[in-house]
């Protein structure tokens, strides 16, 4: 059973604020600086809204689209995994740069360098395979925000202090372990769908 910790630590690396600093800082070129900050918070909540969407709809649409928690767990940890190796090996036509010419709203900042693919199936993931344990996952996502707001928040002073060299070491350690956790996923899957009875 995964605690609240667990998931928020998991969400938080899926999320990967510390990866996203470049990015917003790109995004946000054309915005005057005094607003960047405001920009920001009103991007994070609006990825917040839809992670919690995702966290009490999805399981409504899994099951409108028939999609079993096992096939979702495979491709729950198949998104990860891609998403992980993209953190691990970035190139430069694989990135998630894109070019913004005027202050960005809800794209690309809230979605999908907060709320992408991957953080959309990691809540999904949760609250399908234990729906009453909604709080603990609200909680756990949450929390994750919580810290990838205060990251992203002061993005500049992380850019300033920890460097392109830094940001991309700190993001491909947090890909590697993305790695780990999205094969037990895929693994987990496996096992779920040998063992059920044919």
């Amino acid at each position: 059973m995964l605690s609240i910790t667990s998931a928020a630590v998991l969400l938080f690396f899926v999320m990967d604020p510390l990866g996203n600093v470049p990015l917003f800082l790109a995004a946000l070129t054309h915005v005057a600086p005094a607003r960047h900050r405001r920009v920001i918070i009103r991007e994070l909540v609006i990825a917040l809204a839809v992670l919690v969407a995702f966290l009490f709809g999805g399981p409504k649409l899994l099951e409108l689209l028939r999609v079993s928690g096992t096939a979702l767990t495979v491709a729950g940890g198949v998104v990860m995994l891609l998403i992980a190796l993209r953190m691990v090996f970035p190139t430069a036509d694989s990135n998630l740069v894109e070019a913004v010419e005027a202050e960005p709203f809800v794209v690309p900042l809230a979605i999908p360098y907060v709320a992408g693919p991957s953080a959309m199936a990691t809540v999904l993931l949760f609250t399908s395979r234990e729906p009453d344990r909604w709080p603990a996952w609200l909680l756990a996502l949450l929390l994750a925000w919580l810290a990838t707001g205060v990251v992203l928040f002061f993005a500049s002073g992380f850019a300033r202090l920890l460097g392109s060299r830094g940001l991309l070491a700190i993001e491909r350690l947090m890909g590697m372990l993305l790695v780990i956790v999205s094969v037990e996923m895929i693994l987990s899957g496996l096992r779920q769908y040998l063992a059920a009875p044919l």
